[in-house]
Formats: structure tokens, sequence, C-alpha cells
């Protein structure tokens, strides 16, 4: 879906057939003039002559620019060890694994003027939580009357 958005040709109703729609499509977000500014611009200098020639002519448009944020995010969370300690809360194994894609499509005029993506291909990791008393861990900040 990214690839079919080209700078400089692909009009707003056609993004919103592509599903970048944040009234129709879940974790699309618009982002006005200024929350463009502020992701885009390095906060030091505020030199918009840095950026992308259809960014500083968007930004200088100000009212006409506007963007929209992609957000896409699949995990998938398994249990694994021991049954029985986690069972009772001593420790619990998780293996984490999924990816990221996060976008931003910049629009003036109803033209899309940029695009910029970015992610985590491949996301793995493994949570580890551990309650030495178990399943009595908390029990004790529940006697405590204040």
């Amino acid at each position: 879906m990214f690839e079919k958005i080209l700078p400089g040709k692909t009009q707003l109703v056609e993004l919103k057939a592509l599903g970048v729609d944040p009234d129709q499509t879940p974790n699309v977000k618009y982002l006005g003039h200024a929350d463009l500014l502020r992701r885009l611009v390095p906060a030091s200098s505020f030199d918009i002559s840095l950026l992308d020639p259809g960014l500083q002519e968007c930004m200088s448009s100000q009212q006409a620019c506007f963007a929209y944020e992609v957000e896409q995010t699949t995990v998938d969370r398994q249990r694994f060890g021991s049954f029985w300690l986690d069972f009772f809360n001593f420790k619990r194994q998780i293996s984490v694994s999924g990816w990221q894609f996060d976008a931003v499509v910049v629009i003036k005029n109803d033209t899309v003027v940029y695009k910029l993506w970015s992610g985590v291909p491949n996301l793995q990791h493994v949570e580890e939580e551990r309650s030495p008393l178990g399943p009595l861990q908390g029990f004790g900040s529940s006697l405590i009357r204040r």
C-alpha cells in the first residue's frame, strides 16, 4: 500500500481509497501544520531549509498543509517455561514477537508532497517477571491501614 503512494501524484481521494483515512482506519492520526512542524523540523534551529523541497513548500503554505501518521503493529505474546511457577505467580516468562510500521504522509492542497516511513520488521524479546513470594507477593501491603 505504501509503495503506491507517489509524492506529487497521489491525490487525497486516492490516499483514502488505499486505506489511509483517520475517519475510517484505526491507528491513522491527523497531524496539523504545527504538529508536523514540531515533528520534522529540528527544535534547535527551526530552519525549514534543511527539509525536503516538498516539505519546505508545504511548511510555508501553513494552513494548506497537513499529514496523516500511520502506526501499525502486530505483536504475538507466548508464555513459556514452567506451568506451575507461572500459575502460582513465582516466575512468568513471555516471548514477544511481531513487527511495527510507522509512516507519515504529508499533503498539500489535496496532493501528497512527501512520505516517510520507519519500522521494525522483526520484533523479538523475552519478558520475565519474578515474584519470590509468589501469590503472597502483594499480600502485605493490603494489611497496612493508613
